[in-house]
Formats: C-alpha cells, sequence, structure tokens
C-alpha cells in the first residue's frame, strides 16, 4: 500500500464494510477493505475502509451516514 491511501472508516462487521465499498464505488470513489479482526476471536479487531487521500472528504462524508 503507498502513502496516497488513508483509512476513511472503521466497522465491526464486514456487512456493513462491504455495504460501505458497494456505495464509493457508486460513488466512483476507488476503495479496498482491510480485514483486520482476530481470526479467532472476531469481536477484537476492525475492518477499515482505505480510500485515496484526494477522496477522503467526500468519502467520510458519505460513509457518515451509513451507521445512522
Amino acid at each position: 500500500m503507498d502513502s496516497n491511501w488513508v483509512k476513511v472508516y472503521s466497522f465491526s462487521k464486514m456487512h456493513l464494510a462491504l455495504i460501505a465499498k458497494e456505495i464509493l464505488t457508486e460513488n466512483n470513489i476507488e476503495s479496498y477493505i482491510m480485514n483486520k479482526q482476530d481470526s479467532s476471536y472476531v469481536v477484537l479487531g476492525d475492518i477499515e475502509i482505505y480510500v485515496k487521500s484526494e477522496d477522503f472528504d467526500k468519502a467520510l462524508e458519505i460513509l457518515k451516514n451509513i451507521e445512522n
């Protein structure tokens, strides 16, 4: 991963991260998911969404509405 990518949001559930990625794609924002959950204890760790730094503000505004 190069330094142009920044974490924009994190989730505790994979299905929310997948929905977020799809919504970002629909808004022409490239993103990827990094799963940092422990494989033995899925309650430990987060699933993080990364976007390019130039898309950060737009992506954050979009993703704020997912959990509400």
